[in-house]
């Protein structure tokens, strides 16, 4: 049953993420209108930061555990379940759902931002619930196609929680390409959101649509030019492809 409900999950794991966004825009609302006006803005201020760093995290965890992936493994494809080698070095030598881990750093970071320890609780449930089924499908089929092998890495590799006691180099290449191609989504997703907390935080508050030419609004644009050219380079040139 695990199997099936993750297989199916895996199919439809970008839902996730937009149900997750409307949940903390909601809560983070509430938040705002139940709290006093100096409490409110979450993310004006070093809380947010803080907030962003987790974020960053997550997002680099991603990042290296791409970088240093052989291909046809680590990637965003959905359909169907992809590993044409077993990964069992560098960031795989510490976890086995590194990914994962990145993903929850940085929606936990988001998360956070609603300052309501009631929604965070439930965003934990929420994303264990979710993505233990999905970790479960994953290696049911990695145990099918690598049988001992994958076996014997995973009786030492903790699923999750990382243990760096363990830590074998990943022995290749960074592939920056790759990070550039599979994630270039991923820092424009970041600020684009972070800055429509912003937004909705001081317009609620202000009860005024105005655009603030702060940090958020700066690194908002920085990232869509960072896409934009990332996307222009992979569809005009040989650059990154």
């Amino acid at each position: 049953e695990f199997e099936l409900q993750g297989s199916f999950l895996f199919r439809y794991r970008g839902v996730l993420p937009l149900v997750i966004l409307a949940l903390t825009i909601f809560a983070y609302v509430l938040h705002i209108i139940q709290s006093p006006p100096e409490e409110t803005n979450a993310i004006d201020g070093f809380y947010g930061y803080i907030c962003l760093f987790i974020t960053f995290i997550g997002f680099g965890i991603r990042i290296y555990t791409v970088g240093n992936s052989p291909e046809n493994t680590s990637g965003r494809n959905t359909k169907s379940q992809i590993a044409d080698q077993l990964s069992t070095k560098g960031i795989y030598s510490i976890v086995r759902h590194p990914l994962y881990v990145g993903n929850f750093l940085m929606w936990f970071g988001i998360a956070l931002l609603t300052q309501n320890i009631w929604f965070i609780l439930a965003f934990i449930f929420m994303y264990w619930v979710y993505y233990e089924r999905i970790m479960f499908a994953e290696e049911q089929y990695l145990r099918k196609k690598f049988g001992d092998t994958y076996l014997h890495w995973a009786a030492g590799t903790p699923a999750f929680i990382p243990n760096f006691k363990h830590y074998q180099s990943a022995g290749s290449r960074f592939k920056i390409k790759k990070v550039l191609k599979q994630e270039k989504t991923g820092l424009l997703l970041v600020f684009l959101m972070y800055f429509l907390f912003d937004e909705i935080g001081f317009d609620i508050i202000n009860r005024q649509i105005k655009i603030r030419f702060d940090f958020w609004f700066y690194g908002m644009i920085i990232a869509i030019m960072a896409y934009a050219i990332i996307k222009i380079l992979q569809g005009k040139t040989t650059i990154i492809n």
